[in-house]
């Protein structure tokens, strides 16, 4: 649970924090993009081991293996919803004094913040399986731990409790964030 939670904590914080930067330095966003869009395409299975080397069989490669899988998908949607800010709304900005970053502070931003919200709500899920991804490959406990032993000993009704619980973390971290969207957008009803 502590890497569930660390691992979605952060990796909503970076992507929010991407999709920020690639809004408010566009020339930076138009180097960076690509870069992320490459990034999300390597199979996290195959940089699993590698987060192991640099991080070690502790908390902090599981950390970053959620981190990476939670990331994209909060990222991509963010920023999908920072770029489609109304044309009308931000020529009717232009026309007031407002500098490009009040502009993305109190327009874009407010606007975008169901797309935050559909991103959370699509990482949310995802999270358990990242640290159950960061187990399989380098633990001495945990739910991936328990899978990857039951598996090696033919432990039939070992691996489907193991799954049980994944099945029931995944539907708590949902059922978290849909408690918590609301607050994002009180005023919209797509939340």
């Amino acid at each position: 649970l502590t890497e569930i939670l660390a691992g979605f904590g952060l990796g909503a914080a970076l992507g929010i924090a991407t999709a920020l930067a690639i809004a408010a330095l566009p020339r930076l966003g138009r180097l960076v993009w690509p870069l992320v869009l490459v990034l999300q395409a390597f199979p996290v299975f195959v940089l699993a081991p590698v987060l192991v080397l640099w991080f070690g069989f502790g908390l902090a490669s599981k950390v970053v293996m959620t981190t990476i899988i939670i990331f994209f998908p909060v990222a991509s949607a963010f920023a999908d919803g920072l770029r489609r800010t109304d044309p009308d709304l931000l020529d009717a900005t232009a026309l007031t004094t407002a500098t490009h970053w009040q502009t993305l502070i109190h327009v874009r931003l407010p606007l975008a913040l169901p797309a935050l919200a559909s991103g959370l709500k699509v990482a949310a899920p995802l999270a358990p399986l990242g640290a159950v991804v960061g187990e399989w490959v380098g633990a001495s406990a945990g739910l991936g731990f328990v899978m990857v032993q039951a598996n090696a000993r033919m432990q039939t009704e070992t691996m489907f409790a193991a799954m049980l619980v994944l099945a029931a973390l995944t539907l708590a971290m949902r059922a978290a964030v849909d408690g918590i969207t609301p607050y994002l957008t009180p005023w919209s009803n797509d939340t």
